[in-house]
């Protein structure tokens, strides 16, 4: 079963056998338009989709800031469907079952030391095909601070490298001009002369940066994998995901002593209070110093 198929007789349940209202219905599809964009590749058949799968999808937008309603009714739908499929004998397992929603809240993010992250960014076996790729993937990430929409959708129009900038598009597709680092522009322009200028791009990809391997534009769930198997290479323990580069990203420039502003601009953050915890992070960074060497700390 393909995804077209699935998604097609399910909303015929819904609207059947169900009677639910066409703006429930629509909102249905939506949600499962938007996990078969981000499982197909991967998952062709979704009947073979399993918990971590999910799991990957949840917290992939949570990070990138999707609202608690929106988490709640996307996995709401993905319940209803996975429902189905198991009424209907498609499926003997229900990978919803153990589903739980991202807890919400304000906290405080996690974020690695530039030292983890060059480990991680180490991992990368440039002896494979896709090594200049995910290099260059990485570099970017953590150069730019990107969101994992923002990399995904990056075009080859979009690079200026000569004034090292690239442009962004953001949330409520709103522009961005954001400073790129020599090494990331380097590993990119070895990737697109070494490895992507052999490729066979598909129709309507040619301007996106990063490719897979059908020459299609690269998936969320591929850069969350791409971020999961790192980490692991490289032997680090936390919970690791692309968005932690971005925390990374701006934590480093805080500690550093970079404009708040400055920062606010380059994450593309529509008000300074959510750049603003970046503040909080650099306090405990100097509270914890403070402790460790002062000579009065201790009373």
């Amino acid at each position: 079963m393909n995804w077209d198929i699935a998604i097609k007789d399910f909303t015929n349940y819904m609207r059947l056998e169900r009677g639910m209202s066409p703006n429930t219905i629509a909102a249905y599809k939506r949600d499962l338009k938007k996990l078969r964009q981000n499982l197909e590749e991967d998952k062709p058949n979704p009947l073979k989709v399993e918990l971590n799968d999910l799991q990957g999808l949840i917290s992939t937008l949570a990070e990138e800031g999707i609202g608690a309603k929106s988490q709640a009714r996307l996995i709401s739908a993905l319940r209803t469907f996975y429902k189905y499929l198991l009424f209907e004998d498609l499926i003997t397992i229900d990978p919803t079952e153990m589903l739980e929603s991202p807890k919400v809240g304000r906290k405080l993010p996690d974020f690695l030391s530039l030292k983890e992250v060059e480990k991680i960014i180490d991992a990368v076996d440039m002896s494979k095909d896709e090594g200049h790729r995910n290099r260059a993937i990485m570099e970017t990430l953590y150069g730019c601070g990107l969101r994992v929409s923002e990399l995904t959708n990056l075009r080859i129009s979009d690079l200026f490298f000569k004034e090292s900038i690239i442009r962004v598009t953001g949330k409520g597709d709103k522009e961005r001009l954001v400073p790129i680092n020599k090494l990331a522009q380097k590993h990119i322009d070895i990737y697109r002369e070494e490895v992507r200028v052999h490729q066979t791009v598909a129709r309507g990809h040619e301007d996106f940066v990063f490719l897979n391997r059908r020459g299609k534009q690269l998936t969320r769930a591929m850069i969350f994998h791409i971020v999961k198997t790192l980490t692991a290479s490289a032997g680090i323990r936390k919970s690791v995901s692309p968005h932690t580069f971005r925390h990374s990203f701006a934590t480093h420039l805080v500690e550093g002593g970079a404009d708040l502003r400055a920062v606010q601009e380059m994450l593309g953050h529509e008000s300074i209070t959510t750049t603003e915890i970046y503040t909080h992070l650099d306090q405990t960074y100097l509270r914890e110093t403070l402790l460790e060497f002062h000579p009065r700390a201790h009373g």
